[in-house]
């Protein structure tokens, strides 16, 4: 007996499902989840309704991550951290990854040179949190965001722990040497639209063990990083060779 064909909203969803990993006992929600009320019968047929739970959800899953990730960081800190790890770009930036506009339903002519809006892209990530969470429960969608928001929250401390070295270096190099840290580009590769730098800061004169970068921003963090420890007498965090 051949095999049932699948029709086009049966094809979507199981295409979907594989790319996000994680397989529906109740397709529905996803189906829901990726409507839009331009294709939706009706507004409560769209996914308006589970993006704002999947905002919910986002947030609580952030803030518990928050609350434990900084400590030392008072309310207004924290407020300012979660809202760069799930703002409505980085949320746009997930769905991009996920390639979830491939499988939004839509109504005709509702995109414009064929492109996606970003908010189109950020609403449909947070309804699929949602539908994820009606599905699976809270630990089940806690454990799909922090795929996301894990990369994002590390990325947010190291820049908060570079921003410290950076001034830490500057305070120290005005104390001991009576000047001003500058950092020095040695070598770069890589196309013009994705390079990266091999910087050392220099004090004075003496210049330090040099780093390579993704950017000047992570260079310029790491070697800042590395005169410090040279400056203290311990081993540099960020060793280079070449």
């Amino acid at each position: 007996m051949a095999a049932p064909v699948r029709s086009r909203e049966q094809h979507v969803l199981d295409d979907c499902q594989e790319t996000i990993g994680y397989r529906f006992l109740r397709p529905e929600l996803l189906r829901a989840a990726l409507t839009h009320t331009s294709s939706a019968n009706s507004r409560q047929a769209s996914n308006e309704r589970m993006e704002f739970l999947g905002d919910s959800v986002l947030g609580l899953v952030t803030c518990e991550q928050l609350y434990g990730r900084f400590p030392e960081y008072q309310e207004g800190d924290l407020t300012k951290v979660k809202s760069v790890v799930v703002s409505r770009k980085t949320c746009a930036d997930f769905s991009r990854t996920l390639k979830l506009g491939e499988y939004l339903f839509l109504g005709k002519g509702l995109l414009q040179n064929g492109e996606m809006p970003p908010n189109l892209l950020a609403d449909v990530f947070e309804a699929l949190v949602a539908a994820i969470f009606f599905d699976g429960g809270y630990d089940v969608a806690k454990e799909f965001v922090l795929k996301f928001i894990g990369p994002e929250i590390e990325r947010v401390a190291q820049e908060a722990l570079g921003s410290n070295s950076k001034s830490q270096l500057q305070q120290v190099a005005q104390r001991e040497f009576g000047s001003t840290p500058r950092y020095v580009i040695l070598d770069e590769q890589g196309p013009d639209h994705d390079k990266c730098f091999k910087i050392a800061a220099e004090i004075d004169g003496q210049q330090y063990e040099p780093v390579w970068g993704r950017n000047k921003k992570e260079a310029e963090i790491k070697a800042a990083m590395n005169a410090l420890a040279e400056i203290e007498g311990q081993p540099t965090p960020f060793p280079v060779s070449g």
